[in-house]
């Protein structure tokens, strides 16, 4: 019974509910990144370049080889072909540098907020005895003793 109590306890702490919360906003968060890129950031790019499309940039390693069929009877299985998807690729990267931008806003955003809380919580000076006057104190109330 113990195990399953601390195990609630642990799932109910505000940390791994935060954590929940940003792992699911963060992912929504990237399908909008990666809709932004491909279908509004890199058509333009693509155009500018020559009426690239990013997507279907690739290396071919190796041909595909087509299905061979004789009199409707297969003779020979195709065979796909090898590629370096590099246009995928390049998109990722793009996703990657979109997200990572965002991010950096948000956590230099949050610092500022931070900072500024911290300027408005600095304890004000006490008119109470100094440290030198506590120790001064304390060694003199160690003497009589």
């Amino acid at each position: 019974m113990g195990f399953f109590t601390d195990f609630k306890a642990f799932l109910m702490k505000g940390e791994i509910v935060n954590l929940a919360t940003a792992v699911i906003v963060g992912g929504a968060f990237g399908k909008i990144v990666t809709s932004f890129t491909n279908d509004v950031l890199m058509p333009p790019i693509g155009l500018l370049l020559g009426k690239v499309d990013f997507k279907n940039l690739k290396l071919v390693l190796q041909d595909g080889v087509p299905e061979v069929t004789e009199n409707g009877i297969q003779k020979t299985a195709a065979i796909a072909e090898v590629t370096l998807n590099y246009g995928a690729f390049i998109q990722t990267v793009f996703d990657f540098v979109i997200i990572g931008f965002c991010i950096f806003i948000v956590l230099k955003t949050y610092e500022k907020a931070q900072q500024k809380i911290i300027k408005n919580e600095v304890p004000k000076e006490t008119s109470g005895p100094t440290q030198e006057q506590l120790l001064t104190e304390i060694r003199d109330l160690l003497k009589n003793k």
